[in-house]
């Protein structure tokens, strides 16, 4: 079955667009202050970039080309909810005191 139409262009759109929520998030959320870093701030920081790599990949896989001409459509999905999850766990760690 296939994709229905423009599903390449959505995730790639929907990929940059939470990458650049995750650093809009990272940035406000203050990545960049001075002061020591605690264990759940390693773990935020860990979390959105492997959120980013989920969301990076995403990309790479719909729109690399395939031997046989099929889409994988499938496979970015997955890794963009991926990606998904991982920015939410980071968020919530983040507002969790």
């Amino acid at each position: 079955m296939r994709a229905p139409t423009g599903s390449v262009v959505g995730l790639c759109s929907a990929s940059a667009t939470m990458s650049a929520m995750g650093m809009a998030f990272l940035g406000y959320w203050g990545v960049h202050e001075p002061v020591p870093w605690r264990a759940s701030d390693i773990v935020v920081v860990c979390l959105a970039f492997l959120g980013f790599l989920a969301f990076g990949s995403t990309i790479w896989i719909i729109t690399s080309p395939t031997e046989d001409g099929s889409e994988r459509i499938v496979p970015a999905r997955r890794t963009f909810a991926t990606g998904l999850v991982l920015m939410w766990l980071a968020v919530i760690v983040a507002i969790i005191p």
